[in-house]
């Protein structure tokens, strides 16, 4: 069986095990799905040679596989793999049917003739570039799930491959699987980083062929509780203070050019993304995203300004700000001295001869936090496009390409040190 089979068989497996996560779940993991799919990962690493499996209360799997080197060879840096085990409620059903497209020759791909769905090229012209190879994608109820099965499969192959080599040289690396990712890196968050003792991860969590990320955002959420004064309206003059009137008031203290849909690239901004409330409380909730660090810190200063101006024009309300960092840029962990993370990941595509897509990632990924606890974790490509979405698919030429940069990467490690 080659590579691709190889990848394609795990994938098909591990997408039949339903692990939607739920967000509004007290619990991490937040479905049962997530603790089958932990099983499942470990008796397969079990079985490929890695030692030390173990799972904690929040499903996260952990294992090391020893290292295999020659005697005399010079030390290893421990590297680790993280992926996440979850996939992505938009509102589509939670279970995952894949249909395999052999040998795509072009045009509209069908994926569910019943309901008459299709990903088209006109909409979707990136379709083109990946004629001749083999296409997977879902039955249009519901997204594919190569946003991370497709790491998730990429990891447990490349170890199949070292176990079934024992010629291959490689040192300590440990794998990790984690839950609840989509719904805040929930799962990467409530692990004992102590069970990932490596010098430096890596993620596979993003799309298409040649995406090495190493920059992403800093993030934060905020929520701002606002109780005002409520009275009849016999007497609601001077006397009544609306908290909805004030949310819509500090609203309109923010910069309208700074929002999700009037930013790209690095440019950060303040996302206004839920209010709710009443004639007493109204809640207010927003997203501080921005890659660069002191303009993330002095947009957290500003909301705290804007709170306190809310408070001297309306003294009789109760204002409460929470702001709750949520992950850090990759970058700011890639220190000159811990720079050999990031240069390994650009000489693998190099010499894997892959066209390198250095791209700033608005958003972020395990790796994101694992960053923030002091192990450097840089993110690659899949292969899959169009995440979070029933017009997902995955080229399995490009998947094959992520896992053979996987490979390149612990060959590069093992012979550079």
């Amino acid at each position: 069986m080659n590579l691709q089979e190889k990848i394609l068989g795990r994938f098909l497996r591990y997408a039949a095990v339903t692990t939607q996560s739920r967000p509004e779940s007290e619990v991490i993991p937040s479905t049962p799905g997530q603790w089958e799919l932990a099983h499942m990962l470990m008796e397969d690493i079990a079985a490929l040679g890695v030692r030390d499996v173990s799972i904690d209360e929040h499903a996260v799997v952990v294992g090391r596989l020893p290292a295999r080197l020659p005697e005399g060879h010079a030390p290893v840096p421990v590297v680790g793999w993280v992926a996440h085990m979850d996939t992505v409620d938009v509102g589509m059903a939670p279970d995952i049917h894949p249909v395999v497209i052999r040998n795509y020759q072009g045009g509209d791909i069908c994926q569910n003739e019943e309901k008459q769905l299709f990903i088209s090229v006109a909409e979707h012209p990136e379709l083109l570039r990946y004629i001749g190879q083999d296409i997977v994608v879902s039955d249009g109820t519901s997204v594919l799930g190569a946003d991370d099965k497709a790491a998730v499969a990429n990891i447990v192959t490349a170890l199949e491959v070292l176990h079934d080599n024992p010629g291959i040289p490689h040192g300590e690396i440990y794998v990790c699987f984690v839950p609840d990712e989509e719904i805040g890196l929930c799962g990467a968050k409530a692990m004992d980083v102590a069970r990932l003792p490596v010098d430096f991860a890596y993620t596979i969590d993003c799309c298409e062929e040649g995406e090495l990320v190493y920059q992403t955002f800093n993030a934060a959420n905020v929520r701002l509780d606002i109780t005002g004064v409520t009275a009849h309206p016999m007497s609601s003059k001077n006397n009544v203070v609306n908290p909805i009137l004030i949310a819509v008031d500090f609203l309109n203290l923010l910069d309208r050019g700074e929002t999700p849909e009037h930013t790209e690239k690095t440019e950060g901004f303040i996302w206004a993304h839920g209010i709710e409330g009443n004639a007493l409380n109204t809640t207010l909730k927003l997203l501080i995203r921005d890659h660069d660090r002191e303009k993330f810190l002095a947009k957290k200063e500003y909301l705290k300004a804007c709170t306190e101006m809310m408070k001297l024009r309306h003294p009789k309300a109760r204002l409460s700000l929470t702001i709750r960092d949520d992950y850090g840029n990759v970058n700011d962990a890639i220190t000159p001295d811990k720079r050999k993370c990031v240069d390994y990941l650009f000489r693998a595509m190099d010499e894997l001869g892959i066209e390198i897509k250095d791209i700033a990632m608005r958003g972020g990924t395990d790796g994101s936090y694992l960053s923030t606890r002091g192990i450097p974790t840089p993110n690659y490509f899949t292969g899959a496009l169009n995440f979070h979405s029933r017009c997902e698919f995955m080229p399995m030429g490009a998947v094959e390409k992520s896992c053979r940069v996987t490979l390149k990467l612990i060959e590069l490690i093992t012979d550079n040190g």
